[in-house]
Parts: structure tokens; C-alpha cells; sequence
């Protein structure tokens, strides 16, 4: 082998190395594949087989120049030249001699360098004890290195621990291991061997330590596929175990199957298809025959029912809606009109919301139909939820689902009914909700009926938004004053008041009758209704504001019928006001109607009650004693306080009427409202109580054919009421002639039935004078003509005593 002497400088054929660093008196095997390196071999040949070997900074370049290869490299001699195919060479070079770069002298058609051959310090400073101690610390991270290095060869640990020099020690290790490209370069460029183990230990010290952590993480990475394979193999035993049990579908199939429906959801929002698939993600990992699975399979099923994509596709057509409403429901103008004013509203803004109507009236006169009329008119679902008696505030947003036997509110379980997003939900009985420990259930509703906040409905058990914009609400109440004014504030009030007797008979005739006949297997032919006997159906057996009643009497005579038919004792039947007994037995209500003359101390009051208007008789008697005041008839406070300001009144006027002053004193004074079970209260039977102590007093009687309601005030003003519209109906059935009302009242009359109007002529009064003047039979017996105006009148500051006798 020759040798070159020190500073020699020569030009030698060079190959720019890849990924590789040669060292001195090292053999190494490999491939070249590029043109210029084989050119370089070739010409390397053809002289003393001797090129230039230096490593590339970046093995990535193809095309290296001087910038891209380190300045220190190997002189070698070329051992053995074999064609390793497709082009290329596979050669052995033995290393002989560091050389460093002084000039690159051509790239083209080989690279060609001239080189200075370098040599290795010869003196060293280093005691030899310290150089013994490098060289077992090479040798001991050279052990602890093969221990972490998977399949080590055991040739090469046996090599490299049988070297008994320092020099030897470290031609082996860099010769047999593979240590970056950069630390091997920095121990080939290094002159002093022991700086060279003091380098070589740090880089296995270095590369101990990434082995080290290698190996943690690769441990841990082992265990968690283990589990995972395990958990795997487990859960295809319990697929094939519950298949041969037939014990269903496995949660993988299942969440699969409902992540597919939850991302064919075009309209479900982002947020909600997180979440939901997420539950089929932990679905995914629970095992079947767990509760929790359970809960999380039952949540998921629920939210993915929910109509997220599903609507009806509305008619707003207004001559189909009247047509439906006038088919389904007779009279009602009021509220028909304002069902087609929505109607239209609908066909020229589809997109509006915040509509909520609230239907409020008596008992029995179609509140709840006429919601079912209007789902059928705008061609929309119709969904009923009964609100009555309600008082935990979870019946409406429903309960955590983390809780035993939890689920969705009534209102999104009505949207699962419905199966579209824009039904008609009718929120009966809206007045008949409470409050306890549970919390108030009309503080919930108050989200459901806003429309600034419906769009975006959580309910406690699904836990994502739900759009309830598109839906239109329609709340029904008897008593619209019981909902509680934030919730009454949300909605329309649109007053549906109690039918008159030709309604009751036109409803009885177009929709009853013929309803019940086809319910009990009767033909028309078998059981007729004549106009009298329906009239005498509707004024002997019911007192009502609606028409149940009138259809469950109306079944009673079917049924009593449909006997006799049975059993052969007719073949046909016709009621009528003569054979109506035969059927119903005695009459009920005797409606005597007005009283037959004029009375002293007896006044028709009007009152308002949940089942329509009434009329109510205030007696009064006046009798020896010493100024006791006595009320009975289950008068509440406000009613108790009327009778006490209709006394105190009547003293500021006594002369006028021809009442001895000191009555106070000398006279007990009783009150009476008929009907003593019944509770009444309120102020508006102040005038009434007015006027039948003056006429007790005076002794005018007064007139038979007069009613009268509206509050009064200790200087005589009448106040304004409510419920003018009821209590004008019952003044009509009564067969009143003359009602007085108050003056701001006026204004009601619009909403009383023409009907009342024609039959009753209504007094607005300011004052209860003008009560007294048209209520009164006759004048008082006075020496002035005209009352003194109480204004002028005086006001005794005696107390007025009131015995309240409470009634069982």
C-alpha cells in the first residue's frame, strides 16, 4: 500500500459521500450510483486506484459544490471494483490517510481535488493513568450503548472489547457503529486521540440518553397497542358471544349507524353535531350490556328523532282557512277574523315569527278546536300539551340526563310528536300552571313564548340549542288575569266570551247533534231534534257559558233513544219541547226570568265568573236595632269593603231620599247575596249594593226589568269593570230590558253580540245618582226635587260596624 509523506500535496479523483464519513485504516463496502463518481473510480483506476473520499454537509444535493462538502476527508485506495447492475459499481476502499481540501480543481465530467494529507498528533501531555481511565469510560458507554441498540451484533461487541490500546479501541467503535454524520466528522477532523474519546464518550453518552427515552416511549406505545388489540379482541368476543345470544347490535355498528344520520343532517348546527358525535364516540367504546351505554344509546336516539330538517309545507290560502273554520265552528266572527288576518299575514311574510295567541274565555266554548282548525287551515302539524296543574319546572325543559329515568321536557317531546319543525302546539290550560319547591313552570315557559329567544331552546335533557321560531303557539285560559304578567305580556289576548242561546241552538243543530247520532249508531231518521226542543234542551238543563254540557245531554237523550231502539219499543223519536221530560226527566233550571213586580230593597248585580256571566240578586233588609251592619252570602273582603262604602254613601244622601238621618243608629242593616255556597267578590257591586240599600231605606221599590254593575267610591262615582261582554249575556238571558253601566265602559260595547245589543238598552253612567234615578220605581218623597250632589253633601265621621258571618 503506499503511503504519502507529510504535507504532501496531490490531485486525486474525488467522491462527494452520502450519509457516510471515512476514517483512516477503515474498510468500507458500498454503492455509487452517480455519473461523476463512477467516472471518478474509472480514472482512479486507470492511475494507482487511489481517490478522495469526503463527506456531503446535506446528502439531499445531487449536484454538490465546494460550500456543500466538509474540507476534511480520506485518501483510499480502491480494493475491489465489481457492476452492481442498472448502472452502477459496488466498490471496497481501504482508508490510508486524512487529507484536507486545498482546491477543488474540476467538477466536470468527475470531481478532481487537491489535497494536503494531515497527520494525527503524536505528543500528548496525558499521564497514562488518566488515558487508562478514558479508555474504560469508552468502554463502559459503549456497553451501556449495545444494550439499548436492538440486535447488536455480538462479533462486533466482542471486536471492539478485545482491543487492548486506546487507538484500537476507537478505529473499532467508529468503524462499527452509526453515529450522525456531524459527530463522526467532528472525531475525524479531531488531531489528538484523547480530545477523540473524550468526544467519542459524550456522543455515546448523548446517544445512551435519546436510546433511553426511545425505548420509554416505545414501551409505552407497545402497552397501549396491547390494550387496544386486547380490547379489541374482547369486544369481538362479545359481539360474537351477544350475536349467539341474540342479544342485538354491538355499539360499534350502532354509533356508526347514528353518526352516519347525525352528519346527514343539513340544518342541525355545528355545535350540536360535535357534541352528538362525540356520545357516539363514547357509545363507541362502551360496552353493550352497560347502563351507561344504555343512557348514552337512549340520549342519542332522542336527539336524532328531533326534526331537524323535516317541514310542512304551509297553505296560506285565506278563502280555504275561512272555509275550514266556518266547517268547523259556528259564530265566532272576532276570532275567525283574527285567524284570517294571520292567515294573510303568513302568504305575504312567510319568514315571520313571534306570533302567540292566547285564546281566553269560558269553559266549553272552543277554544281547544279552534287551535286543531287553524293547523288544519295553514295545512300544519297540530300537537296538544295540557299545562293544567303543572308545577315543576322540569315537565317543560326536561331533566339532566345524567339522572335515573330521565327525559326531554314536554315541549321538545311535543316537537318528537309533530315530526316538523313548524307545527301548531297548543299550550292548553296556560293558566292552570303553579309554582312550588320545584321551581315555577311559567318562569320557563317565558324562553318558549319569546321569540328574541326560542330560536335557541335548551332543554335540560338534549343540552344543545333547538329552533322553536318556526312554530306557532297558541296558549288557551279561562281566567287570562291568573297568568303571570311577564308570561301575558309574550301573547295576544284574543277574548272568546259565551254564546248566546242562538248560537248555543245553531251549534247544538249543525255540529252536535249530528256528531253525537253518528257516535251512538243512530240515523237521522230515528232521532229528530225540533227548534223548541232544543231550546228547551238549552234553558231547562243547562246554565252554562259553552256547549259541553249542551253535547252531554245531548249523548244522554242517544243513549236513553238508542235503548228503546234496541228493544224494539219505537222505531223513531223526535224531541220536542212537550216530550222532552220523557227523556230527561224534570226540568233543572226554572229560568223565571225578571221578577214579576217591582220590589224594595232587591237590585239584579251582573258578575263575572270563570264560566261566563251571572246574574246576582242583592237583598237587603232593614230592621229595629242599633246600627248593626250584617253580610252574608260568602262575601269576600273587596265585596265586604263595597257594602261598607254603599253605607257610608247612602248616609251622605239620606235627606234626599227621605231617610232619617240617625238611621245609623236605630236601624240593622243585612245584606244578603242568594246562593250562599257560592264565593263571590270583587268591587263591582257597589252601585248595586247602593241602590238596594236606598230603596230598603226609602222604601222605593225598584224596577224589575233594571240591572246594573260598576265600583263606586264614597263621593258616588262609578268606576269602570270588567267582563262587560259576559255579564251583558247573562243580563240577556235573565231578560233584562235596561242595564246601567259605567261610563269609561262605553267603549266595551263594541265587543257585546249584536243580538244583546237589540234586546237590552245600555245606561252609561258616571255617577250612581243616575243609578238611582233610573233604578228607583218613582222619585223620593223629598221637599227638593233634585239629590243634592254628594259633593256638597255632609259626611258623618261615625264608624260603621260589619259582622262578617262566614257560611260553610
Amino acid at each position: 500500500m503506499s503511503t504519502a509523506n507529510k504535507s504532501t500535496v496531490t490531485t486525486f479523483p474525488a467522491i462527494a459521500m452520502r450519509g457516510i464519513v471515512m476514517f483512516p485504516s477503515m474498510i468500507l463496502h458500498f454503492d455509487v450510483g452517480r455519473e461523476k463518481s463512477i467516472l471518478a473510480i474509472k480514472e482512479a483506476m486507470k492511475k494507482d486506484q487511489l481517490i478522495f473520499l469526503v463527506a456531503q454537509k446535506d446528502y439531499t444535493v445531487e449536484e454538490p459544490q465546494k460550500e456543500d462538502l466538509y474540507k476534511v476527508g480520506v485518501v483510499a485506495k480502491i480494493v475491489q471494483l465489481l457492476n452492481s447492475g442498472s448502472n452502477g459499481l459496488r466498490i471496497m476502499v481501504e482508508g490510508v490517510y486524512k487529507a484536507s481540501i486545498t482546491d477543488i480543481t474540476s467538477f466536470s465530467p468527475y470531481m478532481e481535488c487537491t489535497v494536503k494529507s494531515l497527520s494525527d498528533s503524536q505528543r500528548t501531555n496525558v499521564p497514562s493513568d488518566v488515558e487508562e481511565a478514558m479508555v474504560r469510560a469508552v468502554t463502559d458507554s459503549f456497553e451501556i450503548y449495545c444494550d439499548l441498540v436492538p440486535k447488536m451484533p455480538k462479533e462486533i461487541i466482542s471486536s471492539v472489547l478485545s482491543q487492548k490500546t486506546a487507538k484500537g479501541l476507537f478505529d473499532k467503535i467508529v468503524q462499527n457503529l452509526y453515529l450522525p454524520v456531524e459527530d463522526k466528522q467532528v472525531l475525524l477532523e479531531e488531531k489528538s486521540l484523547y480530545n477523540r474519546l473524550q468526544i467519542l464518550v459524550e456522543i455515546l453518552q448523548h446517544e445512551t440518553a435519546v436510546l433511553t427515552w426511545e425505548r420509554d416511549i416505545y414501551d409505552q406505545v407497545k402497552d397501549q397497542m396491547d390494550k387496544n388489540q386486547r380490547d379489541y379482541f374482547l369486544r369481538e368476543q362479545m359481539r360474537v358471544i351477544s350475536e349467539e345470544l341474540g342479544e342485538g347490535d354491538n355499539p360499534q355498528e350502532e354509533s356508526s349507524e347514528y353518526a352516519e344520520k347525525i352528519e346527514g343532517f343539513t340544518n342541525m348546527p355545528e355545535e350540536t353535531k360535535e357534541k352528538l358525535l362525540k356520545e357516539c364516540e363514547r357509545l363507541y367504546r362502551t360496552p353493550s350490556q352497560s347502563q351507561e351505554g344504555q343512557i348514552i344509546r337512549t340520549y342519542i336516539e332522542t336527539c336524532i328523532e328531533l326534526p331537524w330538517d323535516e317541514m310542512s309545507k304551509e297553505q296560506a290560502d285565506v278563502a280555504r282557512g275561512e272555509r275550514i273554520l266556518n266547517r268547523d265552528h259556528y259564530g265566532m266572527q272576532k276570532v275567525k277574523e283574527r285567524i284570517l288576518e294571520l292567515i294573510a299575514v303568513r302568504k305575504l311574510a312567510p319568514d315571520i315569527k313571534g306570533q302567540i295567541l292566547c285564546l281566553a274565555g269560558p269553559p266549553g266554548v272552543g277554544k281547544t278546536s279552534i287551535a286543531k282548525s287553524v293547523a288544519a287551515a295553514l295545512n300544519r302539524k297540530y300537537v296538544r300539551i295540557s299545562l293544567g296543574g303543572v308545577r315543576d319546572e322540569a315537565d317543560i325543559r326536561g331533566h339532566r340526563k345524567t339522572y335515573l329515568g330521565s327525559m326531554p321536557g314536554r315541549i321538545i317531546n311535543a316537537m318528537k310528536q309533530a315530526g316538523t319543525r313548524n307545527p301548531v302546539i297548543l299550550l292548553d290550560e296556560i293558566d292552570k300552571m303553579g309554582a312550588d319547591y320545584k321551581g315555577d313552570p311559567s318562569a320557563a315557559m317565558l324562553e318558549v313564548l319569546d321569540s328574541e329567544q326560542n330560536f335557541a331552546f335548551r332543554d335540560h335533557y338534549i343540552e344543545v340549542p333547538f329552533d322553536l321560531s318556526e312554530v306557532l303557539f297558541i296558549t288557551t285560559a279561562n281566567d287570562a288575569s291568573a297568568i303571570p304578567r311577564p308570561l301575558l305580556d309574550r301573547m295576544e289576548i284574543i277574548e272568546m266570551g259565551s254564546y248566546t242561546r242562538e248560537e248555543k241552538w245553531n251549534i247544538a243543530k249543525k255540529h252536535l247533534v249530528p256528531k253525537q247520532l253518528k257516535r251512538h249508531g243512530i240515523s237521522a231518521k230515528e232521532l229528530k231534534f225540533s227548534k223548541d226542543g232544543l231550546y228547551a234542551l238549552i234553558d231547562g238543563y243547562t246554565r252554562e257559558a259553552g256547549v259541553r254540557t249542551l253535547e252531554r245531554e245531548i249523548a244522554h237523550i242517544c243513549r236513553k233513544i238508542a235503548k228503546k231502539l234496541v228493544e224494539d219499543e219505537i222505531k223513531s223519536f223526535t224531541v220536542t219541547e212537550k216530550n222532552i221530560t220523557e227523556v230527561m226527566g224534570i226540568v233543572r233550571y226554572l229560568n223565571d226570568g225578571v221578577r214579576q213586580a217591582d220590589e224594595v230593597g232587591v237590585v239584579t248585580g251582573l258578575a263575572w265568573t270563570s264560566v261566563g256571566g251571572e246574574t246576582m240578586e242583592i237583598e237587603t233588609a232593614v230592621l229595629p236595632g242599633t246600627g248593626k251592619v250584617q253580610i252574608t252570602g260568602q262575601l269576600g273582603d273587596v265585596m265586604k269593603e263595597s257594602a261598607q262604602i254603599a253605607v257610608s254613601y247612602v248616609r251622605s244622601i239620606a235627606e234626599d231620599y227621605g231617610i232619617s238621618t240617625d238611621f245609623y243608629k236605630k236601624k240593622d242593616i243585612h245584606i244578603h247575596a242568594p246562593e250562599g255556597a257560592v264565593p263571590k267578590d270583587g268591587p263591582s257591586a257597589g252601585v248595586t249594593m247602593v241602590t238596594a240599600i236606598t230603596s230598603a231605606l226609602s222604601g222605593i221599590p225598584v224596577r224589575k226589568d233594571v240591572a246594573m254593575t260598576g265600583e263606586v267610591t264614597l263621593r258616588g262615582r262609578v268606576l269602570p269593570i270588567g267582563g262587560l261582554k259576559e255579564k251583558s249575556m247573562a243580563a240577556y238571558r235573565y231578560g233584562v230590558k235596561t242595564v246601567f253601566i259605567p261610563e269609561e265602559n262605553k267603549k266595551d260595547l263594541e265587543e257585546v253580540d249584536n243580538v244583546v245589543k237589540d234586546h237590552i238598552t245600555f245606561i252609561p253612567v258616571s255617577h250612581v245618582s243616575d243609578v238611582l234615578k233610573g233604578a228607583l220605581a218613582h222619585s223620593p218623597s223629598s221637599k227638593r226635587k233634585k239629590p243634592t250632589p254628594p259633593s256638597t253633601a255632609p259626611i258623618e265621621n261615625a264608624p260603621v260596624k260589619i259582622d262578617s258571618i262566614s257560611i260553610q
